[in-house]
C-alpha cells in the first residue's frame, strides 16, 4: 500500500511538471534571469563608483569633495528619523564588580519607546573616554558572553562602556504576544519584517537602530565622568554595520572599530545575496555607496577593522574595502589612522580581536600603544543584566510604543500628505510615480519572437518572447481570434501563467465573440523567471527576498519593474489591433495586480482591471506584519504620496474592482 501511494504521488508530480513544462516559452535556465539582470544593474553602478573614487584620489581637495558627497548621501538615507523625546533615563540596578560597576540603564528614544542597556563604569574617580558597544544578532544581546568580555576589557582599561540592546533582541522584542513572547523565529526575521514596513514610510530598521544609538550617546554626554571629545563606537556582526553607519553620520564619534562585517556590498549581493533587513537600506546602490564609503565619510577618524580570515563574511570584500580606506586616508595625510587586524578564526569578536580593539583605542585616547592582554573573565547571566522591571519593555511599560505601532501611526499621520498629493495636477502625480517606481512609461518598440505553439482544449496559443531595450525578455502565450482584434484581455498571476493556462473556464467568455485576443504572461520574478527557493532563506518571509532586496538596493523596486513589464504588454497589445478603438482588460490573481493598477494609470486603452486576492491598501502591511511575500510590493517612501485606493480614485472612468 505504501509503495502504491509513493508511485501515485510520483506519477502525479511528474504529470504536473510535464503539464507546466508545455507552457514554457523561453528555452534557457530562466530561474536566474532576473537576478542576473539585477546584478548587471548593480555592477554598472559600482563601476561608476570606482571611477568616481579614482578621480577623487587625484588630489586632497578632490578627495574631500568626494567625502562631502558621501556624507550628504549617507545623511539622505537617514533623513527620516523620529522626533527625539526626553531621555528620562532610569538606573534600575547596580552590580558591583572588582574595579568597576555595571549600571542597568533604560532610556527613552522617541516618546514611549524604551531602550535597555548596561553601563560599565570604572571604580576610580575621573573623566574617561567612552565607548558605545553595538551588539550583533544574538538574542541575549548585551548579555552575550563576547560582548560582556569586550565591555569588561574596555572598562578595566579606562573606558566607560554603554552596551545597547538593539530592537528585536533581548528585552526589546517588538512583535510579541500579550505575554511578551516573540511572534517570529528570531531577531533577523523581526528586523526584516519591520524593515519592510519601514521602507514603505521612507525609513529603515537601520535608521531606527541609529536613532536609538544616537540617543544612547546623548545620554553618555550628560554624564560628568565622560570625556565628550573621546567617544568611540565598537560593533560586532550586525553591530558592526551599526557602527559603520553611525560613523558616517554622527561627528561626535572620534574612533570606530567594526568587527566581522565590513566587506563589499557588490560582492555580497552578487553572491550570497541580501542578509537581515537591519543591514539593507533602499537606494544604496543607486547612490553608489559601497560599505567602505561610510567609513571614508568618517575620515580621518581612527578606524580599526577586525576580521576573521575564515568568516562567512566575504574576506576578499573586507580586503577591498580596507584598500579603499587606505588609499583615501593616504590622500588626506592620515595613513596611520586606518588599520586591519585579521585573526585565523571565523565570525565574532574573539579574545585576540578584543585585545587588539582595546589596544587601538588606548593608542588614540591615552597615547598608549602597549599590548593589551585579556585575563580570565567571568560573565553574568542574562537575568542578572536585565534592565527593565519585567525583563521586556513591552511588559514593563504600559504605554510602550513598539516600532510596529509607531510605523502604523506614522502611516496614518501621512494620510493628510497623501490627500494633498491627490489634489495636485495629474501630470505632477504621474511624474512623481515615475520617479518612485523608476519607470519610463513612454511607448517602446517591442520585438517579438514566436518560438512555438501549444494547444489547450480547443484553443491554440502562440508562444512568444517579447523584448524591449534594456529590459529582460518576457514569455507570453497569445491566443489570436479568427476575426480582427477589437479587444485584448491580459491575464497575470503570482503563481505564473502555467497555472492559468489549465483553467480554460477563465477564457471561455472572452473567446466566444471571436474578436478578443488573450495574453497570458509572466511578469519578471514570477512563473518562468521565479527565483530558486533554495536561494531565499525562509526566515525572511519572502520567496523573492534576494531579488526584491537587490532591486531596492539599485533603486528599481520590483513593483516598478513589474509595472514596466505591464507597460510592455500594453504596448504589445496595441500591435494586435488593426481597426482602432482597442479596449484592453487586465485580469490579475494575487498582488501582481498592483503592477497592472499602476500601469493602467499610464495607458488610456485599459478600460477594466480585475484584482483577485490582491492587497487593497498598504495599511494591511502594518496591520498584518507577519504576512509573507510582500517585499516585492515595497516602494521606498510610497506612504508619503499615495495608497492603493488613491490609484483607483484617480482612474474614475475605468472599471477597477477587487474580488
Amino acid at each position: 500500500m505504501h509503495r502504491s501511494l509513493i508511485a501515485i504521488f510520483f506519477f502525479l508530480s511528474t504529470f504536473q511538471a510535464q503539464a507546466q513544462k508545455q507552457y514554457q516559452v523561453m528555452d534557457w535556465k530562466t530561474d536566474v534571469t532576473l537576478n542576473t539582470f539585477l546584478v548587471q544593474q548593480m555592477k554598472s553602478q559600482y563601476e561608476e563608483r570606482v571611477q568616481n573614487l579614482n578621480k577623487a584620489l587625484l588630489s586632497k581637495s578632490t578627495a574631500i569633495e568626494y567625502q562631502n558627497e558621501l556624507k550628504a548621501n549617507a545623511k539622505l538615507l537617514f533623513s527620516n528619523m523620529p522626533q527625539k523625546a526626553a531621555l528620562n533615563t532610569e538606573v534600575t540596578g547596580l552590580i558591583q564588580q572588582t574595579g568597576y560597576h555595571i549600571e542597568k540603564i533604560v532610556y527613552q528614544s522617541f516618546e514611549n519607546h524604551h531602550v535597555t542597556a548596561n553601563l560599565y563604569v570604572p571604580s576610580s574617580k575621573g573623566v574617561f573616554p567612552a565607548v558605545l558597544l553595538f551588539c550583533g544578532h544574538e538574542d541575549t544581546s548585551k548579555a552575550t558572553e563576547s560582548y560582556q568580555k569586550t565591555a569588561q576589557l574596555l572598562v578595566k582599561n579606562g573606558f566607560i562602556v554603554l552596551v545597547v540592546d538593539p530592537i528585536s533582541q533581548s528585552e526589546r522584542v517588538q512583535l510579541t504576544d500579550g505575554n511578551g513572547k516573540s511572534l517570529t523565529r528570531g531577531s533577523t526575521t523581526e528586523h526584516t519584517l519591520l524593515n519592510l514596513q519601514s521602507n514603505l514610510l521612507g525609513t529603515s530598521v537601520a535608521a531606527y537602530e541609529l536613532f536609538d544609538n544616537q540617543c544612547g550617546l546623548d545620554y553618555l554626554l550628560t554624564r560628568k565622568d565622560v570625556d565628550a571629545s573621546k567617544i568611540a563606537c565598537v560593533g560586532n556582526s550586525g553591530g558592526a554595520i551599526q557602527a559603520i553607519y553611525f560613523a558616517a553620520v554622527d561627528a561626535r564619534v572620534k574612533a570606530v572599530v567594526p568587527c566581522s562585517y565590513l566587506s563589499s556590498r557588490e560582492n555580497t549581493l552578487a553572491t550570497s545575496g541580501a542578509a537581515d533587513g537591519c543591514a539593507q537600506i533602499p537606494n544604496e546602490g543607486a547612490l553608489k555607496l559601497e560599505m567602505s564609503d561610510y567609513l571614508i565619510a568618517a575620515a580621518p577618524k581612527p578606524i580599526l577593522v577586525l576580521a576573521g580570515r575564515y568568516d562567512f563574511i566575504d574576506y576578499n570584500g573586507t580586503l577591498q574595502s580596507v584598500a579603499d580606506l587606505r588609499k583615501f586616508y593616504a590622500k588626506v595625510g592620515a595613513s596611520d589612522r586606518v588599520s586591519l587586524f585579521t585573526y585565523d578564526d571565523g565570525h565574532g569578536i574573539s579574545k585576540p580581536k578584543r585585545e587588539k580593539a582595546v589596544q587601538w583605542l588606548r593608542k588614540w585616547f591615552y597615547n598608549d600603544n602597549r599590548k593589551v592582554v585579556e585575563a580570565e573573565l567571568a560573565v553574568l547571566s542574562e537575568a542578572d543584566l536585565f534592565s527593565s522591571a519585567k525583563n521586556k519593555v513591552s511588559l514593563s511599560y504600559p504605554k510602550e510604543i513598539t516600532v510596529q505601532q509607531f510605523n502604523s501611526q506614522l502611516f496614518d499621520q501621512y494620510a493628510q500628505r497623501r490627500a494633498e498629493f491627490s489634489k495636485s495636477p495629474i501630470d505632477f502625480r504621474l511624474k512623481s510615480l515615475q520617479q518612485l517606481l523608476n519607470i519610463n512609461p513612454l511607448k517602446k518598440s517591442v520585438e517579438t519572437e514566436q518560438v512555438g505553439r501549444v494547444n489547450q482544449m480547443n484553443l491554440s496559443f502562440d508562444k512568444v518572447i517579447l523584448r524591449t531595450a534594456g529590459e529582460i525578455p518576457m514569455p507570453v502565450l497569445l491566443y489570436r481570434p479568427e476575426k480582427l482584434v477589437k479587444k485584448v484581455v491580459i491575464f497575470i498571476s503570482d503563481a505564473g501563467k502555467a497555472n492559468l493556462a489549465d483553467s480554460i473556464s477563465l477564457f471561455k467568455k472572452y473567446v466566444d465573440d471571436n474578436s478578443t485576443a488573450i495574453i497570458l504572461s509572466d511578469l519578471r520574478g514570477l512563473g518562468e523567471t521565479t527565483d530558486k527557493p533554495s536561494l531565499n532563506d525562509p526566515k525572511y518571509f519572502s520567496d523573492d527576498y534576494r531579488n526584491a532586496m537587490l532591486a531596492l538596493h539599485v533603486g528599481k523596486p520590483m513593483l516598478g519593474q513589474r509595472t514596466t513589464d505591464m507597460l510592455t504588454l500594453l504596448d504589445f497589445s496595441a500591435t494586435l489591433n488593426e481597426v482602432g478603438n482597442l479596449e484592453i482588460a487586465v485580469v490579475s490573481f494575487g498582488n501582481v495586480g498592483l503592477a497592472a493598477l499602476h500601469a493602467s494609470l499610464f495607458n488610456d486603452k485599459v478600460t477594466k482591471v480585475e484584482l483577485h486576492q490582491c492587497l487593497k491598501s498598504f495599511k494591511e502591511v502594518f496591520e498584518h506584519p507577519l504576512a509573507k511575500n510582500r517585499y516585492g510590493l515595497v516602494i521606498d517612501g510610497v506612504a508619503k504620496y499615495y495608497d492603493i485606493p488613491d490609484l483607483i480614485r484617480w482612474q474614475q472612468g475605468k472599471s477597477i474592482k477587487f474580488y
